[in-house]
């Protein structure tokens, strides 16, 4: 008979008595067989070892777990993977629900934090298992990559299964070993331990559920090992197993004190089940289960393993754990702790839970830790298999650019740019890394890459190395390294060389930046012109003479070689800014001619990629290359418009045909391309950024170790030295010193422009305000003296003849009219008296005018 079938049998016999509660059992097997028989009668079932993470309460509604399942132990352990940076873990267990659920719970959470578990190694029952069937499953496991090994069981089997693995060699430096409660708790237990297995568990790391230290506990454990006289030591289970008794004893006093009856009743379900050695008619159902369970529920007190507190689903509060490293004579060494409520720390969870929550990474600690083979180092976590296969790499079996791979003829042997750039990248591994490059391809055209990239998700090959474009779509499917180059799109196509001509200063300026220059130096002029007429002499005289002034005062500010002085503010702030506009002007006018003169000019009617989206043209393209999707799905590039090229003399002869308007390429190709074709050239600037790297699967550590590489690589220098050797070409003359400078557009100075024209506007507004303020003055006095007009034209003539009349005749005038005014006083004396105020007025208005022309002046 085995053990849970004893257990099962004494349970069902203690259940044929009357029973409130019931504390067990100690195996997830049995909780689950138990649970359904605990919920017909409704007998609350407390177990503190069966940690099922899907013992369910709306499954199992009168089962209670008064311990932190193993939901939050899984939790714990992925998190101390995470922490130190391994991908990958192997599972290790006994196949019954307890170790099966557990891994899957383990699983979960682990892809949480984008980790797996690349091995499941199940081993039979934990009273079944034998030594073969551990070994057996160990020597698979130790010719797998993964190093980080998670063993969930039961102490018989685990104790075994370090046993065989230090006989294998795999408790050595390199080797990961992480258990889960059972070995904290067989250390706690059977402490000293022996030498042989305190020799096989070394280094390996442990958990221990977490209670807190207080006086009341440790008066228990002394107690404890009074009465055990040390022959047992207490773990933390037994700490759960004295508080679940306690949480039974307050919860039936409390169902007392509410005034309930103990009662049962026949079960009618099971009265006609009788028959064989279950005795169903005995069972009964506790009348008073449901508010019994409620109140365990209910429970708020601290116990020997700290508070206890349910919350709504009924997990404990709070659960945390201690994390063990078990060093010399198999002592357990604590490093830190967890908690679900902050994470790994080095401070006890208790202290924690006073501040707010810190799950950050940066929060995260934990001690030092003595690993497999007594190491202080952290272990990578992965080795290339131990199987005899080497990494299988992928290279793309190039035709064109060669420079960068190809592959001997007549062999399997690769050499090229990117081929050294790997090879280099390696030897700076702190390990060895077996590979075998695999050519892809026809030899007959350059294959099409994301096909290659496609190998690796389908396990053809481990990795790819080549001129392989990171682009969007393809880091959805494997990993990359870091770049070890940088790359883009470009556009080069066919240019003529532009020689000098009688009309090469013309060339700088557009023409409609020609016709707004010309445009500003007019309108400029005859707005200092307006300001400076009524005030300036050098801007008055016959029509003839003002049109002529206005023209060459315009256009001799182009060289700074005006000789009319200007005496109004506004005109001065008008000319100022008018003169730093012609400055600019001027200085990017030479500029451009000295290039133009001086500085081979290339021309094409392909100015960049805005081109060829905007027109009906042909574009080529590289067979293989992402340009051709790029082209038609981000650009909307019709298909039909493509041209596929398989070599630079391709690209060369379709240009030259012009069989295609231009060329669509990554620049390290087009650079080796120009380097042998000058009449070509690259047209805009790049308009997409990207680079090449080494493709691995997702989640490769080997991508993260090359990336560091590659890193190195270039911080060393031994990268540019690696490109001057395959891709230096001595570039054309041409090239050299092409300075494809476009015409300078008005867009370049419409700011400018802008400026000088409000500055304009707000001064002739000024001025206009002025002058009509002053001709309002002006008109009232004229009336006075003369018979006033109600003509439009001739109010506008009175107008126009102010405006043209210098200030010192319009002043002269008044001065005249001050000297009458002894004349008009005494007829307005002949007035009332109450006309003395309007005389002082009018005096006061004629001081104002006068201050007015003064200002403008």
């Amino acid at each position: 008979m085995t053990p849970n079938s004893m257990d099962f049998s004494a349970s069902w016999e203690f259940m044929e008595t009357d029973t409130l509660a019931i504390v067990g059992p100690q195996s997830a097997v049995m909780a689950h067989v138990l649970s359904h028989l605990a919920n017909e009668l409704q007998v609350p079932l407390l177990s503190f070892t069966a940690l099922d993470p899907t013992l369910s309460p709306l499954q199992y509604p009168f089962f209670v777990q008064t311990a932190p399942n193993d939901l939050y132990l899984m939790s714990a352990i992925a998190e101390m993977v995470s922490y130190f940076g391994w991908g990958e873990v192997i599972a290790i267990f006994n196949d019954d629900d307890q170790g099966r659920n557990g891994v899957t719970a383990l699983g979960d959470k682990l892809a949480e934090i984008r980790c797996k578990i690349s091995y499941k190694s199940a081993l039979p029952p934990d009273q079944s298992v034998t030594e073969t069937d551990v070994r057996n499953e160990l020597v698979k496991v130790r010719m797998m990559e993964a190093r980080v090994i998670v063993v969930h069981g039961y102490s018989r089997t685990g104790l075994m299964v370090f046993d065989v693995a230090q006989r294998l060699g795999m408790m050595d430096s390199g080797y990961v070993w992480i258990a889960t409660t059972w070995l904290s708790t067989f250390i706690d237990s059977k402490s000293p331990l022996s030498l042989k297995t305190a020799k096989s568990i070394l280094g390996a790391l442990t958990l221990r559920q977490h209670t807190p230290d207080s006086k009341r506990r440790r008066d228990f454990v002394s107690r404890w090992n009074t009465l055990s006289n040390g022959s047992i030591g207490l773990n933390p289970y037994g700490l759960y197993a004295y508080d679940t008794v306690w949480m039974i004893a307050r919860a039936l006093k409390l169902f007392l004190d509410q005034g309930n009856t103990i009662s049962f009743s026949n079960d009618t379900k099971l009265n006609g089940l009788g028959g064989g050695t279950l005795n169903l008619g005995a069972l009964s159902i506790f009348d008073g289960g449901k508010k019994f369970l409620a109140n365990i529920l209910q429970t708020n007190m601290t116990g020997l393993s700290g508070p206890i507190h349910f919350n709504q689903d009924r997990s404990l509060l709070h659960p945390s754990y201690d994390i063990i490293n078990v060093i010399e004579h198999g002592y357990p060494h604590q490093i830190g702790y967890w908690s679900n409520y902050s994470g790994l720390s080095v401070v006890p969870p208790e202290k924690l839970y006073r501040k707010p929550a810190n799950r950050s990474s940066s929060n995260q600690h934990l001690y030092s830790v003595v690993w497999p083979g007594g190491v202080t180092s952290k272990p990578r976590g992965w080795v290339f298999p131990n199987n005899g296969r080497q990494l299988r790499i992928g290279v793309p079996n190039r035709v064109s650019y060669r420079d960068f791979v190809f592959k001997v003829n007549g062999t399997d042997i690769v050499h090229g740019y990117c081929i050294d750039v790997f090879l280099a990248a390696v030897r700076l591994l702190p390990y060895a890394v077996p590979y075998k490059f695999i050519p892809y391809g026809d030899g007959h055209k350059n294959p099409t890459y994301s096909e290659l990239i496609n190998q690796i998700t389908t396990g053809v090959f481990d990795a790819a190395v080549g001129d392989i474009a990171i682009v969007t779509n393809r880091t959805k499917a494997v990993d990359f390294t870091q770049p070890y180059i940088e790359s883009g799109l470009v556009v080069v196509a066919p240019v003529r060389k532009l020689n000098s001509s009688a009309w090469a200063f013309l060339r700088p300026f557009t023409p409609l930046m020609w016709a707004v220059t010309g445009v500003f130096f007019l309108v400029v002029g005859t707005v200092v012109w307006i300001l400076e007429h009524r005030l300036n002499d050098e801007f008055r005289g016959p029509p003839r003479k003002q049109i002529v002034t206005v023209l060459w005062f315009s256009f001799s500010t182009m060289f700074f070689a005006h000789r009319e002085n200007t005496v109004s503010t506004l005109g001065r702030v008008v000319l100022i800014i008018w003169l730093f506009v012609v400055l600019i002007i001027t200085s990017s006018y030479t500029a451009s001619l000295t290039s133009i003169l001086t500085v081979q000019q290339l021309s094409s009617p392909i100015k960049g990629i805005d081109t060829l989206m905007t027109s009906n043209d042909r574009v080529g393209y590289q067979v293989g290359s992402f340009a051709e999707n790029y082209l038609i799905e981000e650009l909307s590039i019709p298909k039909s418009r493509l041209v596929a090229l398989g070599s630079p003399e391709e690209y060369a002869i379709a240009l030259e045909n012009r069989t295609v308007a231009a060329v669509v390429d990554e620049r390290p190709y087009i650079d080796l391309f120009l380097s042998d074709h000058c009449q070509f050239s690259v047209r805009g600037q790049e308009f997409t950024k990207s680079g090449w790297g080494f493709a691995f699967p997702r989640d490769s550590p080997l991508a993260i170790d090359m990336s560091t590489a590659i890193l190195t690589l270039s911080e060393n220098g031994e990268l540019q030295r690696i490109h001057d050797k395959w891709l230096r070409k001595k570039a054309c003359s041409s090239e050299s010193s092409q300075s494809d400078s476009e015409q300078l557009q008005i867009q370049s100075f419409r700011g400018l422009f802008l400026i000088c024209g409000i500055a304009c506007f707000l001064a002739l507004l000024a001025y206009f305000c002025l002058m009509l303020r002053q001709f309002k003055k002006y008109s009232a006095e004229e009336s006075a003296s003369s018979v006033p007009s109600s003509s439009r034209s001739a109010r506008l003539q009175t107008f126009l003849s102010f405006a043209d009349e210098k200030v010192d005749r319009t002043k002269s005038k008044l001065k005249r009219k001050r000297e009458d005014m002894p004349s008009n006083v005494y007829m307005i004396e002949a007035e009332p008296k109450n006309g003395s105020a309007r005389i002082n007025r009018d005096i006061s208005q004629e001081r104002e005018q006068y201050n007015n022309e003064t200002w403008l002046h």
